[in-house]
């Protein structure tokens, strides 16, 4: 009796499907549902990807390359004896990788809006797709859906979101990037002492996205780029304001004004005269032991006195 076999295997893109035979075959063929593949040596497929690998007495196998989903389904093998013709068949599965077909743009929305992010994906089995926040990392923020809602968004949500698309076969990710935009805050500012004559530097700091534009104010009067020696010079986040020689006429509160296209926000801060000590405002104390002799500020000099006295006792 003879008995038919068929055993298919699958690498990659290509499978081949094998048809085993006997001395008392005398005519074969391979079927793609109701299309023959092909009758012994003969191709009656128009696919370029069909091809025959093995015709013998023992085997009779044929591959098809570049496997899509249009080649699932049952394939038949029929063969002729002597006495009747005989059939055997299998049903092939073609499982395609995930693939991620349409996602959320990158994003530049105001802090408190409410945010959804979108990711669709093809493949076979259906893939799961799930969401997390992968720059800065944070596990609490994550969906094992194709949405992932964000409401009332704030500054610390900014950063890079990765959408997952995963079956049995292999893994597709991609990101998009989530860019809030607030009104600034300035950290605020360090009054500065300057001597007289001496080089003098006021600082500013503004958080904001988009970043803020700096102003700088002498009471209401704004002080520009080159103004009475005076510079002024914006790095990102930080504006500098600086003073190359203080004069009396510098000393005084400045504000600084960072905005951007939300909002506003100002610091003052007090650029006030440190004054260095003079001949007039030092005593000198002769040791009448040894002849040398100390120079005491009038405080200085009172805290020696009052130790002295505390001595005597």
């Amino acid at each position: 009796m003879l008995m038919l076999k068929v055993e298919c295997s699958l690498w990659f893109s290509l499978f081949s499907c094998s048809c085993a035979q006997g001395d008392l075959v005398t005519h074969t063929a391979w079927l793609n549902r109701s299309s023959i593949l092909y009758a012994g040596e003969d191709k009656w497929s128009v696919d370029p990807r069909v091809s025959l690998v093995t015709l013998n007495q023992d085997e009779f196998t044929i591959k098809i390359e570049d496997v899509d989903l249009t080649d699932e389904g049952q394939y038949i093998c029929a063969v002729q004896t002597s006495s009747r013709p005989r059939t055997t068949s299998v049903h092939i599965i073609v499982q395609v990788p995930p693939k991620i077909v349409n996602l959320s743009k990158d994003l530049v929305v105001n802090e408190g809006s409410n945010v959804t992010l979108m990711c669709l994906a093809n493949g076979k089995p259906e893939p799961a797709i799930g969401w997390r926040m992968l720059s800065p990392s944070d596990d609490s923020l994550s969906s094992d859906s194709e949405v992932l809602e964000i409401p009332f968004i704030s500054r610390y949500r900014a950063g890079v979101y990765e959408c997952t698309a995963a079956n049995d076969i292999a893994v597709d990710t991609q990101t998009v990037e989530l860019t809030v935009n607030y009104p600034p805050s300035v950290s605020d500012g360090r009054d500065v002492g300057v001597t007289l004559g001496q080089r003098g530097v006021l600082q500013c700091e503004a958080d904001a996205v988009p970043e803020a534009d700096f102003e700088w104010y002498r009471d209401d009067r704004r002080i520009f780029n080159g103004f009475d020696g005076i510079e002024i010079e914006d790095a990102g986040a930080f504006s500098k304001l600086t003073f190359f020689n203080v004069s009396e006429a510098d000393y005084g509160n400045y504000t600084c004004v960072a905005t951007n296209k939300l909002g506003s926000a100002n610091t003052s801060i007090i650029l006030y005269e440190i004054i260095e000590p003079t001949s007039s405002t030092l005593l000198q104390v002769q040791d009448g032991n040894s002849g040398t002799s100390t120079v005491f500020t009038p405080t200085c000099l009172l805290l020696v006195v009052l130790l002295q006295l505390l001595l005597k006792f």
